[in-house]
């Protein structure tokens, strides 16, 4: 009896290394059935954090977590309205980049409507539009206003 509580089988991670035999690490579905026929404990840990940078998210994990720690709704974040009125601005004044809703939409390869919520103010955040739009405009990204007046 009092093997089993000091018996782990640790499934799909590399034990630390160390003098004592308590975990054991099992890959493949065979393997656990044979743990599992056997009686032996199994415990199970998902890895989150990879060696990979490219799946980084940045800040929306943490803003995952408070979601997921929250018990009211979380709103989603949204374009500010200053935004969406110096697009709005940008696109109707006079000049190289006089355009309507249509024309932008197209030229960003997205639908007029997406790009009517986005200077509504409406529109919840999506920075891969924000800067395609940007780039046709020659705005900033981050504030709506314009880079060449510079």
């Amino acid at each position: 009896m009092s093997d089993d509580w000091d018996t782990v089988t640790k499934i799909g991670s590399k034990t630390g290394g160390g003098s004592s035999q308590r975990e054991t690490v099992v890959r493949g579905k065979g393997a656990i059935n044979q743990a599992q026929r056997s009686g032996a404990i199994i415990g199970t840990e998902k890895k989150f954090a990879t060696g990979n940078p490219a799946n980084k998210s940045g800040s929306e994990g943490q803003r995952l977590t408070k979601v997921d720690r929250a018990d009211d709704i979380i709103a989603p974040n949204k374009v500010p309205a200053e935004i969406g009125q110096n697009i709005r601005n940008r696109r109707s004044k006079e000049g190289p980049y006089k355009m309507t809703q249509a024309q932008l939409a197209q030229k960003v390869n997205a639908p007029a409507k997406d790009i009517q919520t986005l200077e509504s103010g409406d529109a919840i955040k999506n920075q891969a539009l924000l800067n395609k739009v940007a780039r046709v405009l020659k705005i900033s990204p981050k504030t709506g206003l314009p880079l060449d007046d510079k």
